[in-house]
């Protein structure tokens, strides 16, 4: 059986390791950003733009990388606070230039994450929350490193359904159309890191923040093990040896 044992520095005073944090702030909780990319992908009406909203209401270095599209603007959408709205002309050119990150189309549009966006948020070390479908989560995920990929189910498809028709925003047709992609979209779920369902959504925010603040924690892990501390020793060196 492995022992652990506390190695403590004999020049060093006990009482001074009592300046090991027992209890940490909310800030401390929550955590500061940390360059991380999280890619949020749903079925359109799973309600993945409130859920986002309310996360970043409550944490800290947090942003919504805005994306790029080709579809016309609905009633309730702001021009670069949803999404930046341009033609199929300009997006095509942005394409040329290896202006995105990603890009796929969705549904008849085009949708695209601007690279000079994320790289000046990433610089001043945000994290970032991109909202981007399947396609793009795969593209991202193999140029990107740090990226950790959510997925936001509806608690089914007959809920899905009752949320398309509720928000009035669809015909019946193109309805019928978004549910059959959905079918095919949920399939592509099983690859994500993490899966939320957004049956109520104060639960699903509480869950979604979780894996924000568990994911900084781990990403902590290596730098606060290797800060220099007491006596010039790092805190692995300090705190713990495995026997």
């Amino acid at each position: 059986m492995k022992k652990f044992l506390f190695a403590f520095e004999p020049n060093i005073p006990i009482f001074q390791y009592s300046n090991i944090p027992v209890s940490l702030t909310g800030e401390q909780m929550q955590g500061r950003g940390k360059g991380l990319i999280f890619i949020i992908s749903a079925p359109s009406g799973t309600g993945k733009t409130t859920l986002v909203r309310g996360v970043m209401e409550q944490l800290p270095d947090l942003r919504f990388s805005v994306s790029y599209t080709t579809r016309s603007p609905r009633a309730n959408e702001r021009e670069g606070e949803d999404y930046y709205f341009v033609s199929p002309s300009v997006f095509q050119k942005m394409v040329e230039r290896g202006e995105f990150l990603e890009w796929a189309e969705v549904l008849g549009n085009r949708y695209g994450t601007a690279l000079a966006s994320v790289n000046q948020l990433a610089s001043k070390g945000m994290d970032l929350i991109l909202d981007i479908d399947t396609q793009g989560a795969k593209k991202v995920k193999e140029k990107v490193e740090q990226t950790v990929l959510i997925y936001i189910l509806p608690p089914s498809l007959e809920a899905l359904r009752e949320r398309l028709v509720k928000r009035g925003l669809d015909s019946p047709e193109m309805i019928k159309f978004r549910l059959a992609n959905a079918r095919r979209d949920i399939e592509e779920a099983h690859w994500y890191h993490y899966v939320i369902v957004n049956e109520r959504v104060e639960d699903a925010v509480e869950k979604l923040k979780a894996i924000i603040i568990a994911e900084r924690c781990r990403r902590d892990k290596s730098f606060i093990l290797e800060e220099k501390s007491m006596g010039g020793k790092s805190w692995r060196e300090l705190l713990l040896r495995i026997v």
